[in-house]
């Protein structure tokens, strides 16, 4: 998932934008010098103008980054980077005009400064705008969204849902409100207007396992949560993302995170301390993203004619329909429709029950070294891997990547350990460590630990290293 705090969007949104400034006053130096009427047509052949665009870029750099124009969208309204845009757009037009009387540039036309300065004006604006309104509709549409659990019911904990409300693009959906012992609401079953009352502070184990949880905000005095460390380092052990509202007391979580890094992040406008279980390169993360879509998109391109001859051969060879459709688990839980194509019989999930007897597998999950489901084209499928290939529209919906945790069932889940929760904090991938590590002959225990692993140490080289492996066991035929 993109994130838009990460330095390397940031660089390039700062290109897209130095890129409206040339263009600004290129569309300036055309409309003074060509299309002005009569008398305010044409310019000086005088001044250096590579001189005034090099300074306005310059100048560009510096003010967007200092009027704070690259604030995550999220947390901001329209008319507040709008705001940011005319400080630094006025910034540039009177460092322009200062740098220009210092290098005795004097002969600059003021109408080619002004045009230079509606047009970069217009440009922007209509960029951010788009931009903002484009993220607000994703979000409206449940992508790239966060739910939220707040701890505290009292005026803290309100001024953060007032400014998350005043935010409706940003993508974060309060699920509720957990009450401190000492709480005012604690009896009542809403809090500041909509939002619900979950119940106290001490049930958060047991939403944080039944809910899909992304981050959680601790909204109260520290002095009022009896045993806050180990709230914090359970949902640290499970990956959610935890930010701490400071006060005076904080000195009184005496916590070192085992997993989790600490940073100080701005939300809504508020310090807090945050902590996060999964990798912090967010550039790396980014490259990771576009690989993942880019590798994706050519291979169901490329394979596209060997998938409609397997669609023939599956649909030919038995009973049913060509792919299989299952609902999975994602990222912190979330389920999405996993797509394979069809290796047993019709009606597979509904003969399983009479099958429990046989499983082979340790912990939650299901394995027969030789399923009578599976039908004999399907054995050839799942031999070869050939299976698992439409995952790759699962890539390209965002709901997988290439690489990751591989995505477990709903019921899988429920029985997970609070610790194994936390492979669930990356995105599921077509391959795993698990997968070229010794894949069905491992017990439970051992994947869930290579996941977490994977998540601990991730790098695009790991990344690189699992997917050469992961070829070289395809073409081993290892798959059952």
């Amino acid at each position: 998932m993109l994130r838009e705090h990460s330095k390397l969007l940031t660089r390039i949104h700062m290109v897209v934008d130095i890129f409206w400034v040339i263009l600004a006053f290129v569309a300036a130096y055309h409309t003074k010098r060509s299309f002005i009427p009569f008398v305010g047509q044409g310019l000086s052949t005088e001044p250096n103008y590579y001189l005034v665009l090099l300074i306005a870029v310059a100048l560009a750099f510096f003010s967007f980054s200092v009027t704070g124009c690259y604030r995550p969208y999220r947390t901001q309204k329209l008319l507040q980077i709008y705001t940011r845009i005319i400080r630094a757009v006025t910034g540039i037009l009177f460092g322009t005009i200062i740098l220009l009387y210092l290098l005795h540039e004097h002969n600059i036309s003021r109408m080619l400064l002004a045009l230079f300065i509606f047009y970069l004006i217009f440009f922007l604006l209509l960029s951010k705008g788009s931009i903002y309104y484009t993220l607000r509709y994703y979000r409206s549409q449940s992508y790239n969204t966060r739910n939220l659990l707040i701890i505290g019911a009292g005026q803290r904990a309100e001024r953060i849902i007032n400014a998350i409300r005043n935010h409706k693009g940003s993508g974060y959906r309060i699920l509720g409100c957990l009450t401190t012992g000492n709480d005012k609401e604690k009896g009542e079953k809403y809090f500041f207007g909509k939002t619900r009352i979950l119940g106290s502070v001490s049930t958060l184990p047991i939403i944080l396992t039944e809910d899909i949880v992304d981050e959680i905000i601790f909204a109260a005095d520290i002095e009022k949560i009896e045993y806050i460390e180990n709230f914090i380092r359970f949902a640290e052990h499970l990956g959610v993302n935890i930010h701490i509202v400071p006060d005076f007391q904080l000195e009184k979580i005496m916590y070192q995170p085992e997993i989790a890094s600490i940073s100080i992040q701005d939300f809504f406008g508020y310090p807090t301390l945050a902590l996060s279980t999964t990798p912090q390169r967010k550039n790396a993360l980014i490259i990771k993203d576009i690989i993942d879509y880019f590798v994706a998109g050519t291979g169901v391109v490329v394979l596209s004619p060997i998938f409609l001859v397997l669609i023939l051969l599956i649909k030919t060879t038995s009973e049913g329909p060509a792919f299989f459709i299952q609902q999975r688990c994602g990222l912190y839980g979330r389920t999405f429709p996993l797509i394979k194509f069809r290796t047993m019989v019709k009606d597979a999930e509904k003969l399983k029950e009479n099958l429990q007897e046989d499983n082979e597998a340790d912990g939650p999950v299901f394995k027969i070294t030789h399923d009578p489901r599976i039908t004999p084209f399907g054995k050839f499928l799942r031999r070869t891997s050939l299976d698992e290939f439409p995952q790759l529209f699962n890539v390209l919906m965002g709901h997988m990547s290439l690489v990751g945790p591989r995505p477990p069932l709903p019921e899988e889940v429920k029985k997970y350990e609070p610790w194994q929760r936390r492979r669930l904090s990356m995105k599921p991938g077509l391959t795993c460590t698990w997968q070229v590590n010794g894949r069905n002959n491992i017990n439970f225990d051992r994947w869930m630990r290579l996941d977490l692993e994977y998540i601990d140490k991730w790098s695009l080289m790991l990344d690189s290293k699992i997917l050469f492996k992961t070829v070289r066991e395809v073409l081993s035929l290892h798959g059952r």
